[in-house]
């Protein structure tokens, strides 16, 4: 019964360690490639579009690779 139970809660953390690994890496590109590592407070509104910005660039840092090669240039 231990090792059904140790079994299944491996089971449950992979998956949600799988998920962290997904969602963590556009943090990671907004802080190191665009350096907002610290939030001004200029209100709800402007820092949503900002983030929402950012979401979005970093979004196509992460494809652009892709992007490049479907252009047919392969500068990086």
């Amino acid at each position: 019964m231990e090792r059904i139970l140790y079994k299944a809660i491996r089971k449950i953390e992979k998956a949600k360690a799988q998920v962290r690994a997904k969602v963590e890496h556009p943090f990671r590109v907004i802080k190191r490639q665009f350096g907002y590592t610290k939030v001004r407070f200029r209100g709800l509104a402007k820092n949503a579009a900002q983030m929402v910005t950012l979401f979005a660039l970093s979004n196509l840092w992460m494809a652009r690779r892709h992007l490049l090669a479907s252009a047919g240039e392969m500068r990086l």
